[in-house]
């Protein structure tokens, strides 16, 4: 699809922001794909290549995490493999995507998890070496099923399971953070491989997008590693909040 040049600095810099900033909230798509929509791109084609843009934007998110070494390989290696599974079935799920109650599943998830994360006062803060069997089933439940609505759609999936990681897998919030960008790697490249074998993505826009939101998340993970823990907490949770408020109220707006 052609755009004006106008029309493509305006979504390069909107990606590089997004980007940068979501490499510790997460839901970019919630905010990028809809801008998508309103410059006149097909909605699952602007699904598809925001999805492929996304691939770039992890793995530069990842880069500063893996030379901190600051992901637990051992303890990740399972959900990644429910990722990829779960993200080529959302993939294949594109129909779907008019479904208008996703935005709304997605704020009641990001509010339910992210206040008990409030409870719990040292949640994200410390990691917790042994988890309950209970605590790591549900945690692997839910990675499943996020895996399939990140592979449909993206928007909120990375906030959602970061919250989850530190909730319920016990890790500190830059441990989570850095997960979810790895896992992310690999639920985006799942999904944009059905997309473009479905034919959806603008390659075109998608590389500029990829190098776009590659450069901003590696700067934003850069800075993020030089955060403790208290702070990316703060940060997070006050962005879903906001997030998760302004989602439903345009929700409720469109009714």
């Amino acid at each position: 699809m052609y755009l004006s040049v106008s029309a493509l600095i305006l979504l390069i810099l909107l990606f590089f922001i997004t980007s940068a900033i979501g490499v510790v909230t997460g839901s970019n798509s919630l905010i990028t794909v809809p801008v998508m929509f309103q410059f006149g791109i097909e909605p699952k084609v602007a699904v598809a290549t925001n999805m492929f843009g996304l691939t770039f934007m992890a793995i530069g998110a990842t880069i500063p995490f893996v030379r901190r070494k600051a992901i637990d390989y051992r303890r990740v290696s399972p959900l990644i493999l429910l990722t990829i599974f779960g993200s080529a079935i959302g993939a294949t799920l594109i129909g779907f995507i008019s479904d208008q109650t996703i935005p709304i599943i997605v704020s009641v998830s990001m509010i339910i998890v992210t206040v008990f994360t409030l409870l719990k006062r040292d949640a994200g803060l410390t990691k917790t070496e042994n988890i309950s069997r209970g605590l790591m089933i549900v945690t692997y439940v839910l990675t499943f099923l996020l895996g399939i609505y990140g592979g449909l759609y993206s928007g909120g999936y990375v906030t959602v399971l970061t919250s989850t990681l530190v909730a319920f897998f016990g890790l500190t919030f830059t441990e989570a953070v850095a997960s979810t960008k790895l896992i992310n790697v690999f639920s985006s490249s799942i999904a944009s491989l059905i997309f473009m074998w479905q034919g959806l993505v603008d390659y075109r826009l998608g590389a500029i997008l990829g190098v776009t939101m590659f450069v901003a998340a590696y700067v934003g993970a850069y800075t993020v590693t030089k955060l403790n823990d208290v702070w990316l907490k703060r940060i997070f949770i006050g962005t879903v909040i906001i997030l998760a408020a302004k989602t439903i109220f345009d929700f409720y707006i469109k009714q």
